[in-house]
């Protein structure tokens, strides 16, 4: 290839000579080519630093990895086609302090820029500069709502469908918070049993502590050594089939039973909790379940231990009632937001016994399923002791100042 150079005759002018540059092929002060620069470009995007640099090393050609990252970053920046539908949302740089603003492209799924901040005067001039925005998809925060008025006036603002079902389980579980008092009371759940205290352990029983992980196995090997013993068998006959040393397949059988083979480091150690124990059980029957209660009265009874010893030891007083705790209005409001067909089977009935429970929640026409998903095919029947499915397509009733209170604020978003 042969280019043509050029000679300045101007005496004052720095360069004194000028190469011609084939357009697409060459470029001033270039080592490579256009062409090898794009491959190398392509290379790194693919598999960046050293991996690029062995890809390309493959193909002929000799680059270190900060070559294969210096061509990637002197690419520029892809401009993505303007938007038809705009998502809008806010992230935290800074949890608490500082947010921006993300918008991304719902139609292709992929962020189109990151804003420094969440006003709305932000989010308008830079609507403004896309005229091609037909749809924002937008939560209800006022000053994205401003902002998509304001940029966007002929745009149409919708809501996506996760914070519509996000402001519907806020608006549940405020509901649900002023029934409070309802949920404390302890309610019983079809077919659950009614022990409400476990059984003191009594004098005499095993001190082979109970899920021990050797407890078990012991106990297997004890009675499998006893019965080939039965069987006739020899105690090195029972060892060569078992694979176990004759010392203990004759510790095992010296052993009228498994508690002889009990050793000292299993054997529940005195505590100083033993004294006041039959105490904790007399407070328990009395009604009284709140374990720091509990530990500062027996602190005045002489008890110098700690508060988790006392929680610990009152965990399967607390696991034994039924119903267990009372459940937190996040978690009603997670049995009265899906539909009915989709509970479990235990949350249905948790969810029916917490509504028969509480007087001021009386179902109404209102708060029934919508229609079209709960058909009678779809409904399916209980336990014989429990409710159907059914009857649980009705919700308690809200005051429409409860579940609208984000609504009244905002202006109506079709869904």
């Amino acid at each position: 290839m042969q280019v043509r150079r050029f000679t300045c005759a101007d005496t004052s002018c720095g360069r004194q000579t000028f190469v011609e540059q084939v357009p697409g092929l060459t470029r001033r002060h270039a080592q490579r080519t256009d062409r090898l620069r794009s491959a190398l470009a392509e290379v790194g995007l693919a598999l960046a630093g050293r991996a690029g640099a062995r890809l390309a090393d493959v193909f002929g050609i000799s680059v270190s990895r900060s070559t294969v990252l210096r061509l990637v970053d002197a690419m520029p920046d892809p401009q993505p086609p303007s938007p038809r539908v705009v998502g809008i949302d806010e992230y935290a740089m800074r949890k608490g302090r500082v947010y921006g603003t993300v918008l991304v492209d719902v139609e292709t799924r992929r962020p189109v820029d990151l804003l420094p901040d969440r006003e709305a005067t932000t989010v308008a001039a830079w609507l403004a500069e896309s005229p091609g925005i037909e749809v924002v998809c937008r939560d209800r925060a006022p000053f994205f709502a401003e902002g998509a008025s304001a940029g966007a006036p002929t745009a149409v603002q919708v809501a996506d469908r996760f914070h519509l079902w996000r402001n519907l389980g806020e608006a549940a579980e405020r509901c649900v918070s002023r029934h409070w008092p309802c949920l404390r009371t302890p309610f019983a759940v079809p077919g659950s049993e009614s022990v409400t205290t476990p059984p003191a352990p009594e004098a005499g029983a095993s001190p082979w502590p109970k899920g021990h992980r050797s407890a078990g196995r012991t106990r297997e090997k004890h009675a499998i050594v006893h019965g080939m013993l039965g069987e006739g068998h020899s105690r090195r006959a029972v060892a060569r089939e078992l694979r176990m040393t004759y010392r203990t397949v004759q510790r095992l059988a010296d052993a009228a039973t498994p508690e002889d083979l009990f050793q000292g480091q299993w054997q529940n150690r005195r505590t100083k909790l033993d004294d006041l124990k039959l105490y904790l059980h007399e407070r328990w029957a009395e009604g009284c379940t709140n374990a720091w209660t509990l530990w500062k009265e027996i602190r005045t009874h002489g008890y110098a231990g700690g508060y988790g010893a006392v929680r610990a030891y009152l965990r399967p007083f607390r696991d034994a009632v039924p119903g267990g705790r009372p459940p937190s209005p996040r978690t009603v409001a997670s049995w009265i937001l899906p539909h009915p067909d989709a509970l479990p089977e235990k949350e249905w009935l948790k969810l029916k016994s917490v509504l028969a429970g509480c007087p001021n929640w009386t179902p109404s026409p209102g708060t029934s399923a919508p229609s079209g998903r709960c058909s009678p095919s779809s409904r399916e029947n209980g336990s014989p002791n429990g409710p159907r499915r059914s009857e649980l397509t009705t919700y308690p009733a809200c005051t429409p100042s409860s579940t609208a209170s984000n609504a009244t604020s905002q202006p109506s978003l079709p869904a």
